[in-house]
């Protein structure tokens, strides 16, 4: 069982930057791969980055260049940070952990935190 919790997550000017952690209970935290997901009022939750525990990471190509997914898995811990923020990007998102190869899909993901608001402003 892997419990998740996420931080971070507030009000910002468009063009801003925020920071997102997620920590992760357990013991075999290096092992699962690690995703952000995101879900704006009325909208799907999407995928937004992932870190796999092989090291290889993949973002939305509504992200690409501005956000980038990091682990310490001393610390049992994943951020996303998050630069040059549009108001599009306002969601609350949702750090997620998958014992599996970590893909775009939700299915694929066994854990999930209760997500943190980020809203940005025009």
């Amino acid at each position: 069982q892997v419990q998740l919790v996420e931080s971070g997550g507030g009000l910002v000017q468009a063009g801003g930057s925020l920071r997102l952690s997620c920590a992760a209970s357990g013991r075999t935290f290096s092992s699962y791969a690690m995703g952000w997901f995101r879900q704006a009022p009325g909208k799907e939750r999407e995928f937004v980055a992932v870190f796999r525990s092989g090291g290889s990471t993949d973002y939305a190509d509504s992200v690409k260049g501005r956000f980038t997914i990091s682990r310490d898995n001393a610390k049992n811990t994943v951020y996303l940070q998050m630069n040059s923020l549009k108001p599009e990007d306002t969601a609350v998102y949702y750090c997620a952990a998958s014992r599996y190869y970590g893909t775009y899909s939700r299915a694929s993901y066994e854990y999930w935190g209760q997500g943190t608001q980020v809203t940005v402003s025009s």
